[in-house]
Parts: C-alpha cells; structure tokens; sequence
C-alpha cells in the first residue's frame, strides 16, 4: 500500500527540501546585503518613479477599478479566442455561431461601459 504513495511522498519530501532551501538562501544573502553600506540611492522611490505624495490609505477612484474589471474582460476574452481559433475546423459553425455570440455580449458591455464615462477620467 505505501508503494501507491510512494512518488506522492518523494514529490512532497522535494518540494519541502527546496522550500527550505530558498528559504535559507533567501534569508542568508538578506542579511548580507543588509551588511552593504546604506545610500539614499537603495532608499529611493522605484515602483513609479516618483515620491509619494499623499497618505498610503487613500481611496482609490472607482473608475480605477472599472477599467481594470474593463481590462480583465478584454483580458479574457483573448484568452478565449485562441483556443476557439485553434478548434475552429472541428466545431464548425456551431462554434462559429456561439463566439459570435460572445463576442457580441462582450461589445455590448463594452458601448454600455463607453456610454457611461467609464473610460473617461476628467
């Protein structure tokens, strides 16, 4: 019975040692680098290239989050289509049909979300 689980048991018994072992090397090579001499340089603003300006717990706009669901809607409507592009020759035009479908919901939305000024931001 142990022998059913046998390659379970290594994979997880693998996985558990390199964990470890980043985690080691991880922390190892932190304080190393905490040992390099401090400059304003290393402390500088990097993720938008400018200082921050306001309080970190502003709200964000919603038009923020509009546009995002906005881009993953797009985002995955992509990731439809390729494989709808790939099976085409073999679901014909049933599947034809049901991506124009689709497609036609998802540009509905997308006028729905033009009309109202999402896209704006003024």
């Amino acid at each position: 019975m142990l022998t059913q689980y046998l390659p379970a048991l290594i994979f997880l018994g693998v996985a558990s040692g390199l964990a470890i072992v980043l985690l080691l090397l991880g922390t190892g090579l932190g304080r190393l680098s905490a040992r390099a001499p401090d400059d304003a340089e290393k402390r500088s603003a990097y993720e938008c290239g400018f200082e921050a300006f306001e309080e970190t717990r502003m709200k964000f706009d919603v038009r923020y989050y509009l546009v995002a669901i906005l881009f993953i809607v797009f985002d995955l409507e992509i990731a439809f289509l390729f494989p709808w592009a790939v099976a085409l020759g073999s679901i014909g035009g049933f599947g034809l049909v049901a991506m124009g479908i689709f497609l036609a919901i998802l540009v509905v939305g997308f006028i729905y979300e033009w009309k109202k000024g999402a896209l704006e931001w003024d």
